[in-house]
């Protein structure tokens, strides 16, 4: 991910084969709140919203003093380290990152500006891409909330990354639009070049493991990305993300390197720690480095948000995730490789107090003067 992105503004087309693409073209059914609740949550609805706000001097003052020490945390780190949470529309974070209480549809909504002004965000992650396009205006609206520069990483549609199509009464059908280069420049890349292009930092491939009938070889998962990888357009730079670790093997870190794209390195459930994925996708393969932390491996989503809420303070502490994470900025920071970490609340409580955690960690190594 680069730093205050110096590279060129895409074009609005996309060629793929012998087929232009003139964005933004959705193939994905209607969504609405009674089928998606997803939605309710970004669209603000009238159910969602209360915009009956109260000021609340406490959280300002908090606010004001977070800001205060994080700036003074954020002096002292590296160039070229990015740090920001999953999403931003958690209300819990009322005196850590916003100055009052507010609904999750008005931070889904209108979050991103206040989000944006703390020193230590200076990236954040777009799940609501993963669920169904984002219309051009929501884009727009997100843009106009932050400040120049400020890149976002966006999820790839599920569509484009499950092998599975769930259908009714449970079943599950092979998606035949899994890894089309042709659904994912429409549906993302595409309307994202046209409407949030200044803020448009790696598109994330998250690929959820597969029911064992529809489970690809790992070789054949290999092949099957670099054909993908290396039908998309070239101006803009692609994570991939693991949730099945047989798929980390040799042949997946050739197809990465074949196109430049990097592999995410995740403290997740069913993988392996990152620097043991570290071991098998070096972190000098690619141009840049993207780290998520997501949950403690072994657990489940369910169990870590219940034992975790209400997501206003770290009481989970990962010390064995801490040091790999700082190891890897540190050799990052060494070799120039621009590298953002990406925290979700299940991590350890807290993703914002994470991200504190880990920034003072990192500062207190003093490394700009080996940079």
């Amino acid at each position: 991910m680069n730093g205050r992105n110096p590279r060129a503004k895409a074009a609005r087309t996309f060629k793929l084969g012998d087929k232009v693409y003139l964005p933004p073209v959705s193939k994905s059914p209607a969504v609405t709140a009674e089928n998606d609740p997803q939605l309710e949550l970004f669209e603000g609805g009238a159910r969602a919203v209360n915009r009956a706000q109260r000021k609340e001097p406490e959280f300002l003052k908090r606010v004001e003093r977070e800001h205060a020490e994080s700036r003074a945390i954020a002096a002292r780190l590296p160039e070229g380290v990015f740090f920001g949470t999953s999403s931003w529309s958690f209300p819990e974070w009322a005196g850590v990152v916003y100055s009052r209480r507010s609904s999750q549809a008005e931070l889904a909504r209108e979050g991103l500006r206040e989000y944006a002004r703390h020193p230590l965000l200076t990236t954040v992650g777009i799940d609501r891409s993963f669920y169904a396009p984002i219309p051009k205006a929501d884009l727009e609206r997100y843009g106009s909330q932050l400040p120049s520069g400020f890149l976002c990483v966006a999820k790839a549609p599920a569509a484009v990354v499950e092998p599975t199509m769930r259908q009714r009464g449970g079943l599950r059908e092979r998606n035949p639009d899994f890894l089309s280069a042709s659904r994912l420049i429409d549906e993302l890349v595409a309307p994202f070049a046209e409407s949030f292009r200044e803020h448009t930092g790696p598109f994330l491939l998250q690929f959820p493991p597969a029911p064992p009938e529809h489970r690809l070889a790992p070789r054949e998962f290999a092949e099957n990305l670099e054909q993908f990888l290396g039908a998309l357009p070239r101006d803009f730079s692609y994570a991939v993300e693991l949730r099945d670790a047989t798929l980390l093997t040799d042949d997946y870190r050739r197809a990465l390197a074949a196109h430049g794209a990097a592999h995410v390195y995740n403290f997740a459930t069913a993988m392996p720690m990152p620097a043991d994925q570290e071991r098998v996708v070096p972190l000098e393969q690619a141009p840049f480095a993207l780290v998520r932390l997501l949950l403690p491996p072994g657990s489940t989503y369910e169990g870590r948000r219940e034992e975790l809420r209400p997501f206003d303070r770290v009481s989970s502490p990962q010390p064995e995730m801490r040091r790999e994470v700082l190891d890897l900025l540190r050799r990052a920071v060494e070799r120039h490789i621009p590298i953002s970490v990406l925290v979700n609340n299940k991590a350890e409580g807290c993703s914002p107090l994470t991200i504190r955690v880990l920034a003072e960690l990192l500062a207190e190594e003093g490394l700009r003067s080996k940079v």
